[in-house]
């Protein structure tokens, strides 16, 4: 079974780099939250960015090996709490912490619209280059974010549901989108898909694309994730597509050099 050290492993981490991985604590109206930062300390100078949005556990090794991956890509990450220090709920109660946000989208907009300014202030973030992305939870709350016409030049979503707003705010999106889907996701079946699909047609002025991988379910980029009688299983295949998918749409948005393409 594919681990998430072994995920961690497929992005090794560049001679003479010094990855530094620390928690970061920081706050949103009263309430405390606890990410985590990575970055090469052994570059200099504001770089691109990447905000790093958790699935419905909140902050966890997951969240720490993508943010490593990305710090090892030359980025500075931040992976975001969206719950609040001490909130890392196990299966049995992060659906109904997860859904307590879908319920209260202001909210979950104001504590992603946290992190992202927590990154920017960083100061070796280029703060007009920032992305954002997330899984499952993580993928629906950076679309969410994507929607408040926050300052990023991207936002991606790994399996993350696709919510539909009517009146529709797409029209607000400065970011280019990244949807990154399973064919297999009951949680995300095709009839979402579409509707979201149309909600992004009727914005012509947003720039986003969709790819669907073949028997891929929910939480397809999830080492570890093995419950398909729910839907939600990992799959290599679709995680390895995925992070490829992801390396290029950075490479194009943060307007670095895409080997010919």
């Amino acid at each position: 079974m594919t681990t998430i050290d072994d995920v961690l492993q497929t992005v090794p981490a560049p001679a003479g780099s010094d990855i530094r991985v620390e928690p970061v604590r920081y706050d949103h109206e009263g309430t405390t939250l606890l990410g985590v930062l990575a970055k090469d300390a052994a570059t200099s100078g504001p770089r691109p960015a990447v905000l790093v949005v958790h699935d419905w556990h909140g902050v966890n090794e997951h969240v720490e090996a993508r943010v490593t991956m990305l710090a090892r890509l030359g980025y500075v990450a931040f992976g975001a709490d969206i719950y609040g220090e001490g909130v890392r709920p196990g299966d049995d109660t992060a659906g109904q912490v997860a859904g307590s946000y879908y319920q209260d989208l202001p909210l979950l907009r104001g504590r992603a619209l946290a992190g992202f300014e927590q990154l920017r202030q960083d100061p070796d973030v280029d703060h007009t280059r920032i992305v954002v992305m997330g899984y499952c939870f993580g993928g629906s709350t950076a679309l969410e974010l994507a929607r408040t016409g926050a300052d990023l030049v991207g936002a991606v979503s790994f399996h993350g549901g696709l919510i539909t707003h009517d009146p529709s705010d797409a029209a607000e999106i400065r970011a280019k989108l990244l949807v990154l889907t399973g064919a297999a996701d009951p949680v995300v079946p095709d009839e979402q898909v579409v509707a979201w699909e149309d909600e992004m047609r009727a914005a012509p002025s947003v720039d986003w694309q969709l790819v669907t991988y073949a028997g891929a379910m929910h939480a397809f980029a999830v080492p570890g994730t093995d419950a398909p009688d729910h839907g939600a299983q990992y799959q290599q295949r679709a995680d390895r597509r995925s992070w490829q998918a992801l390396e290029v749409f950075l490479a194009e948005v943060f307007d670095e050099e895409l080997g010919g393409l």
